[in-house]
């Protein structure tokens, strides 16, 4: 009995068709930090043009997330992608390590008693805290299989960073830009500190909603004196800090006789407040503008004190009653109004949100307590006229989740307003990606006030500022020279544990200071000052960078965060931005398009992901969404990517297991030397080329993804792979067209090995590993696959994407002779083709169509006319499908009336039986 399977060609790889990533990736790892891949990439690529990615620090504070795995895999592709296309892309990962969250870490549940230490050891136990973090996601982004300096990345903690900080400070402080002084900015009460508007999110909250009417004591000859002017606002506590009533200057205002009572409010919202009020019977007795309202006088409700009547174009008829209640301690608008007709900035509230004695009556309640108490006062005086609840959008500390207030305190200012145009104009001059970004961060940096860059808080850098001894702030080049080198040896810590006069330059003499005697500011940076330094701590810092960077890419938030902060201090600098252009990407809900969140427990942790599914699934779901906008990622849409990437990888593996004989230096076959469809299939991979090249360029993920998964899937594995088996297993080894294939096949892995790398590094280079005669020991250190030209290639596609028409209704017909029975398998075919004169022409002049079809015999007949009644007809043919004649080859599965013309191998056909006699040993 003869086997002649033994004599099939049949594919050998030793590329497993189940990746086992979670299992295999960190072997691969372990490969590359062996090799030291990045170093071998940084040295093949140095002396080429730099390509800067610069990133944004991540906070250093518990697992990674989604977000994160978004965000640094989306920098790893295009880190990876520059690094195969004639650029040299370093890559210095960076970390976020001061600020409050550490502080609270480290406090939460009495772990450090932070009052029973000083400032010096709380700040060492925060750093040794944050550099632990920084190890933990060191591990997990490595996981992810993003290439980067890992070893050397940046932390702005470092010494160097925090002296060249100090330097972008002081630079800051010498053109003018840097004050100090008292105004309302954000409180935290739950932080005790100042936040700048990148550290503000937006919740629900419920408030009191007072009316409340103020006698006129004044009326300046416009008023009588026995009038009250009507305020509405959502914080009783602040009416304590009352100074003033603020109207518009061209608004019109009724006086209106309620009940005996004249009130005044904006007529414009008399209507609203006639039902709100419940002002059934009601006359207006009088109108006036607001301009001639200035200068009025009314008494505070309930202090011995007048609130005086100013103008502002602030006010509006939005909501209210258009006479604004106007507290310049607790408020922006208030503040600067007040400022021009000079009213004291009064702030009874303390750090922690309790009421001071200069609200007396209610000191020592919190201000939120306080509403009720002042809100019973304001019903004891006559002066309630309503209160009910709303709810509404209130602002909130991003970090401990807590409302936030208005609040005058003494801080330090980045002063904005100096270089705006500067800032504008910068914004004009980046590239935006997407288009809406400039608009959004042009229009933030047109209306943001001074940025307050001052925090009372423990862990960060401090503010190089002295003081003399009449209290004079004192910032020179000398000093700011001296501390930043101070820095740059030891650190700032010894901010917090030397003497003042060991942290000035030796022999320091001021005019404020004539007795020589000096205190330092002890209020820390905003972290935004931190991570918005990174340009001058690390670009200019380090000799592999260079400043500007090529690309910010961070997520959508920070246009508010450190793409403006990084803005402000790089034009404040160097005049420019920091960046030639920004990428921001959306962020990672749950499969509903929820908000991902612990509470409701519908995270997806990119630590688990990697656990059961591998790092290169996560890459491929990112590469897979369209990211600039937000992205949903879930159980079932991550299953549904895996079955996208097994199908890839059968691709490989097909690809390779056939390529196992095949020397692409003595087998190869020229293009002249291809036939039709083979020449047809390395025009489409050149096609790929481009698409997948353009969509790296333009940044464009999915663009690659759905190429490089639409390729494997249709042209190959649905078509090219299907037709070609018969070819690479029946014939004998060095058959032409078994070699014209494998030409196609070895050019097509080695092109998408490269073309996929910067997506699935894990795999391509296994696949590289796998693939015979490639030069290099990771497809890392090969370049990008250039298209290539073709002649006559529209007559080329043509002719296939037409014969790709057909061959889909041949398909048809097949399925449907299946389903009545004629046939089984479609091998055991035979088809009669009538086609129009243009199909006919076409089909003639394609050789072996039983191949292409994959049937057993093909019979060409010119004429539609033509076609028997039991055909499936279509536009420009009718395909007659029957059983083919003969018997089943025992070898290539063909029905064939040549089965037993050979005497040694009656069960073969003529074919196979030539093939077995000519190249192989008989098997007796």
């Amino acid at each position: 009995m003869v086997d002649y399977k033994s004599t099939l060609l049949m594919p050998k790889t030793k590329f497993p068709m189940r990746g086992n990533l979670p299992q295999n990736e960190p072997k691969r790892q372990e490969q590359w930090a062996e090799m030291d891949i990045y170093k071998k990439v940084q040295e093949k690529t140095k002396g080429k043009p730099m390509f800067i990615l610069h990133d944004g620090p991540p906070y250093a504070n518990g697992d990674i997330h989604m977000g994160h795995a978004l965000n640094k895999i989306l920098k790893d592709f295009i880190v990876r992608y520059k690094s195969m296309s004639g650029f040299h892309a370093p890559y210095v990962p960076g970390w976020d390590t001061h600020g409050l969250p550490i502080e609270t870490a480290l406090t939460k549940k009495g772990k450090v008693k932070r009052k029973e230490m000083t400032v010096a050891a709380f700040r060492k136990l925060c750093e040794e805290y944050a550099l632990k973090q920084v190890e933990r996601q060191r591990e997990q982004f490595l996981r992810l299989g993003v290439r980067g300096d890992w070893w050397n990345p940046y932390i702005t903690l470092d010494k160097s960073y925090e002296a060249q900080q100090i330097k972008v400070f002081g630079e800051m402080a010498k053109k003018g830009y840097i004050y100090k002084g008292k105004k309302p900015v954000y409180w935290s009460p739950s932080s005790e500190s100042a936040l700048a508007e990148a550290e503000i999110e937006y919740q629900d909250k419920r408030s009191p909603s007072i009316y409340v009417a103020f006698d006129v004591l004044d009326g300046k000859s416009v008023l009588d004196g026995d009038e009250k002017i009507v305020i509405w606002t959502t914080t009783p506590w602040t009416i304590p800090a009352n100074l003033g009533i603020t109207v518009h200057p061209e608004l019109e205002y009724s006086v209106v006789l309620v009940n005996e009572h004249k009130f005044i409010v904006a007529s414009g919202l008399l209507e609203s407040l006639v039902e709100e009020l419940e002002w059934n019977d009601h006359q207006v007795i009088k109108t006036l503008r607001g301009s001639q309202l200035e200068y009025v006088t009314a008494k505070h409700p309930f202090y011995d004190r007048e609130s005086l009547v100013i103008l502002g174009e602030h006010v509006t008829l939005d909501a209210g009653t258009g006479c604004v209640h106007t507290a310049p301690g607790h408020g922006e608008d208030d503040y600067l109004v007040g400022q021009k007709y000079g009213l004291d900035v009064l702030c009874p509230v303390d750090d922690k949100g309790n009421m001071t004695d200069e609200a007396p009556g209610f000191e020592g309640l919190f201000y939120d307590q306080a509403n009720k108490p002042i809100g019973e006062k304001l019903e004891e005086v006559g002066a309630l006229l309503k209160l009910s609840f709303i709810t509404h959008s209130y602002a909130h500390d991003w970090r401990t989740k807590k409302p936030v207030i208005y609040r005058a305190t003494a801080q330090w200012f980045a002063s904005i307003e100096n270089f705006r145009e500067e800032l504008l104009q910068a914004v004009q001059d980046v590239k935006w990606i997407p288009k809406w970004g400039e608009t959004r961060l042009y229009n933030m940096v047109r209306d943001r006030g001074d940025w307050c860059i001052s925090r009372q808080r423990a862990w960060g850098v401090p503010i190089p500022v002295f003081y003399g001894e009449n209290g004079e702030p004192i910032i020179t080049d000398e000093t700011i020279d001296h501390v930043s080198s101070l820095f740059r040896k030891h650190g700032s810590n010894i901010w917090f544990e030397w003497e003042t006069e060991q942290l000035l330059p030796e022999g320091f003499t001021s005019e404020h200071s004539p007795n020589g005697s000096f205190t330092r500011e002890m209020d820390i940076m905003d972290v935004w000052f931190d991570s918005g330094s990174s340009h001058q701590s690390v670009l200019e810092e380090r000799e592999d960078l260079q400043r500007p960077a090529d690309l910010y890419l961070e997520g959508s938030d920070q246009y508010r965060g450190w793409f403006n902060s990084s803005l402000s201090t790089g034009v404040a600098v160097t005049g420019k931005a920091p960046y030639r252009s920004i990428l921001s990407h959306g962020f990672a809900l749950d499969g509903q398009g929820r908000k991902m969140s612990k509470s409701i427990g519908n995270t997806v942790i990119p630590n688990d992901v990697m656990k059961q599914l591998g790092a290169d699934i996560l890459r491929l779901w990112v590469a897979s969404v369209d990211y600039q906008a937000d992205v949903r990622v879930s159980d079932e849409i991550l299953k549904q990517v895996s079955e996208a990437y097994r199908k890839i990888r059968n691709t490989f593996r097909f690809l390779l297991g056939n390529l196992h004989d095949f020397n692409p230096a003595t087998d190869s076959v020229s293009d002249q030397d291809l036939d039709g469809v083979n020449l047809f299939m390395l025009v489409e991979l050149n096609e790929v080329v481009e698409s997948v090249k353009k969509g790296y360029e333009e940044y464009n993920f999915s663009q690659v993804y759905h190429t490089l998964h639409n390729f494997c899937t249709i042209q190959l594995s649905s078509f090219y792979m299907d037709l070609a088996k018969d070819t690479l297993y029946i014939e004998h080894s060095n058959h032409p067209e078994r070699r014209a294939i494998q030409t196609v096949m070895y050019e097509t892995v080695v092109t998408l090995a490269k073309l996929v790398s910067p997506i699935l590094p894990h795999t391509a280079d296994e696949v590289w590993e796998n693939t015979p005669n490639v030069e290099g020991e990771s497809v890392q250190l090969t370049e990008m696959p250039e298209a290539r030209t073709f002649g006559d290639v529209e007559e080329l596609k043509n002719t296939w994407n037409n014969f790709m028409d057909i061959r889909s209704e041949i398909l048809k017909a097949l399925e449907h002779a299946r389903n009545e029975k004629v046939i089984g398998k479609s091998l055991e075919a035979a088809l009669t083709i009538y086609a129009d004169d243009q199909k006919y022409e076409l089909l003639a002049g394609i050789n072996r169509l039983e191949k292409l079809f994959i049937v057993s015999k093909v019979h060409l007949v010119k004429g539609l006319n033509q076609a028997s009644q039991e055909s499936v007809t279509f536009e420009h043919l009718a395909v007659a499908v029957t059983a083919a004649e003969g018997t089943v080859c025992e070898r290539c599965w063909t029905v064939s009336e040549s089965v037993g013309e050979n005497k040694l191998h009656p069960s073969l056909c003529q074919s196979c039986a030539e093939t077995v006699s000519t190249h192989y040993r008989d098997v007796e």
